[in-house]
């Protein structure tokens, strides 16, 4: 599998080291613990899902867990003396034979399903191909005579097609033996019940604050001039404070704030240069940040005006007694998350007939003040 390094890998973040390559997991000591538990009493599931929001370690812990096993053969029949004490730690030595063998894909015993390069298009398909499940089939044959270990690994399972999640489930059915299946998904709930019927589940929540500050130093990240921002705005999600700190996004949430601060009211002259800073040629990436961002802004809007609260951290300055005058009660937050949807609809077909970056991003902002004004009026009969 030596080759397969090689090629573009959709779970890889630039600037940051691969899942594979991240040598340790915070803030998912409970899954982790669970993992051990069972492999510990000999109770060693064949199928594993683990879930949770996008960026919080599930890709860490199934290459952890990779590593494990594969250092780990099948347990033999006691010697003089006795069978060893289980292990109490995922960990294993960086300088194992299996560490650098997984780092570079080329361990016989590992198998990875993901989305297939397209040699045509020269990019990544956009979802996982029964072709890829088949090839499944082929390595457990070739890896059968060792007797060893063999693990395979879905990332993520989200994106199989119906062939291929039905062709995996056959996989999970008879599973060959000393094989070990883990699957990564961002939405179980979209697989197939009988596919999470023959797993079982490791749930990985958001990290908590210090668990966010050990991942990002790890992962060589500073959390910028404002680390606290990036944290409220990740909310959990190492992989989307990575994102967030490459992209420049809690500067650009900054000035969504702040032009939003006078609804309203607005200054066209200041939302059109933030539309044309994501039209730029070769800035689809901040396009994409912009679309994302202005979509977690009308979120906290809906979420905080519903609870009646306000954010325990500001991420940007302003933004607490913005949501308090545009999302005073839930009524009016319902209303902030009906755009949302919509918003979201119309964004999507936007992309797909290739409209113009500027005039989506304009589009957005004024939805948003056509949605403000129209709240001004209600409270003003």
């Amino acid at each position: 599998m030596d080759d397969a390094a090689q090629l573009p890998e959709p779970d890889r973040i630039d600037g940051a080291p691969h899942p594979r390559k991240t040598p340790r997991l915070f803030g998912q000591e409970a899954a982790e613990r669970a993992f051990l538990s069972a492999y510990g009493a000999g109770r060693l599931h064949h199928g594993w899902l683990i879930t949770g929001p996008a960026g919080v370690g599930k890709a860490t812990l199934a290459w952890s867990i990779a590593r494990f096993l594969l250092a780990h053969p099948p347990k033999q029949e006691a010697g003089l003396f006795g069978v060893d004490a289980p292990p109490d730690t995922l960990a294993i030595d960086p300088d194992h034979p299996v560490a650098h063998r997984v780092a570079a894909l080329s361990d016989p015993g590992l198998f990875l399903l993901r989305r297939p390069y397209d040699e045509k298009a020269k990019r990544l398909k956009q979802q996982i191909t029964v072709d890829e499940v088949r090839r499944v089939k082929s390595f457990f044959a070739l890896s059968a005579a060792d007797a060893g270990r063999r693990v395979v690994i879905v990332d993520c399972a989200d994106e199989m097609t119906t062939s291929a999640a039905n062709a995996l489930l056959k996989l999970l059915e008879e599973p060959p033996a000393n094989t070990t299946l883990l699957l990564v998904s961002h939405q179980p709930s979209r697989l197939l019940p009988t596919i999470r019927s023959r797993c079982r589940e490791l749930r990985l929540s958001p990290l908590s604050p210090p668990a966010m500050a050990q991942a990002l130093s790890q992962a060589g990240a500073t959390g910028g001039d404002a680390p606290d921002a990036l944290a409220e705005l990740a909310a959990g999600s190492v992989g989307a404070a990575l994102r967030l700190e490459a992209a420049d996004g809690v500067r650009i949430y900054g000035e969504m704030v702040a032009i939003y601060g006078e609804l309203p009211q607005l200054d066209r002259q200041r939302a059109l240069k933030l539309a044309e800073s994501g039209a730029a040629r070769g800035a689809e990436a901040r396009l994409d940040m912009l679309i994302a961002l202005n979509d977690l802004f009308l979120t906290r809007l809906a979420r905080f005006g519903a609870m009646g609260t306000s954010p325990t951290v500001e991420a940007a300055p302003g933004e607490s007694a913005l949501i308090a005058r545009l999302a005073p009660d839930p009524a009016r937050a319902r209303l902030w998350a009906e755009l949302a949807h919509s918003l979201s609809a119309r964004i999507a077909h936007a992309r797909a007939v290739n409209l113009d970056p500027a005039s989506l991003i304009l589009d957005m902002v004024f939805s948003i003040r056509n949605t403000a004004a129209g709240q001004a009026a209600m409270g003003t009969r």
